[in-house]
């Protein structure tokens, strides 16, 4: 009985936090856009590409449109983690929210826990969409090794997600964050294979942008898309930055 009040006690507000969250997410216009909307969009207008629809020997056969799937799934996690995300728990910051929330039920590590899982959520729509939609009207097929493919999705998740703590931590305030979050976000879409996918890079490219967290997961979402196991090089690349990532964010996040 005892055991079930004290439970009862710490799940409460905590689940009460992740409800608030997700309706003030919810109303959120320019972050459902970017994280939903965007890559999608995104992919759709390469896909109207009629080149882009043509098998290029140079790629072993397969189509451009068949390597921009997985980077439309890391494109939404780069926009959740290192834009979004930041963005909110500093803007709480500086407003006072989790100082407040220190003496209450409700403490700050509920509202840290709940922003971070309405963005895996979010993100995790966007890729069942970014995969519908390659499918369905581009017959993009879908991961030959699914749970490979599966695996691959939430180690890098969990590396995009450390990656906006990280930044959160060391952001004094909404436009500091905003500021880190941009100086981040465009090498890391190149190194997506967002402007060229990291397949048809140069030899000696693509094994430098194979050590960032985003260059090796593109890499290990094809081997998987193409229905072998993701290396476990290129998953020890992701997990070491997400352990690297999170224990910076530990050790530099401020409720005040």
């Amino acid at each position: 009985m005892t055991t079930s009040i004290m439970s009862n006690a710490t799940t409460g507000p905590a689940i009460a936090v992740l409800r608030t969250e997700t309706r003030l997410f919810a109303r959120q216009p320019a972050a459902l856009f970017w994280i939903l909307v965007f890559p999608v969009l995104l992919l759709t207008i390469l896909g109207l590409i009629p080149s882009f629809r043509e098998p290029d020997p140079n790629l072993g056969g397969l189509r451009v449109i068949d390597l921009y799937v997985p980077v439309t799934l890391l494109l939404a996690m780069i926009v959740g983690g290192i834009q979004t995300m930041p963005a909110v728990l500093s803007a709480y910051r500086e407003q006072g929210i989790l100082r407040r929330l220190a003496v209450t039920p409700a403490r700050p590590a509920y509202l840290l826990a709940a922003q971070i899982v309405v963005h895996a959520v979010a993100i995790a729509v966007s890729v069942v969409f970014a995969l519908v939609v390659g499918r369905v009207v581009f017959d993009v097929a879908f991961p030959a090794q699914p749970w490979g493919f599966a695996l691959a999705v939430l180690v890098t998740l969990a590396a995009a997600l450390s990656l906006g703590a990280a930044i959160s931590a060391l952001s004094s305030s909404q436009r500091v964050a905003q500021t880190l979050g941009t100086i981040v976000f465009f090498p890391m879409m190149f190194c997506a294979g967002v402007w060229i996918p990291v397949q048809a890079m140069p030899e000696v490219l693509q094994r430098i942008v194979e050590l960032t967290p985003f260059g090796a997961a593109a890499q290990i979402l094809d081997q998987a898309a193409a229905g072998d196991w993701p290396a476990w090089s290129g998953l020890a690349v992701i997990l070491g930055w997400a352990v690297v990532l999170t224990a910076a964010a530990i050790r530099w996040f401020r409720w005040q």
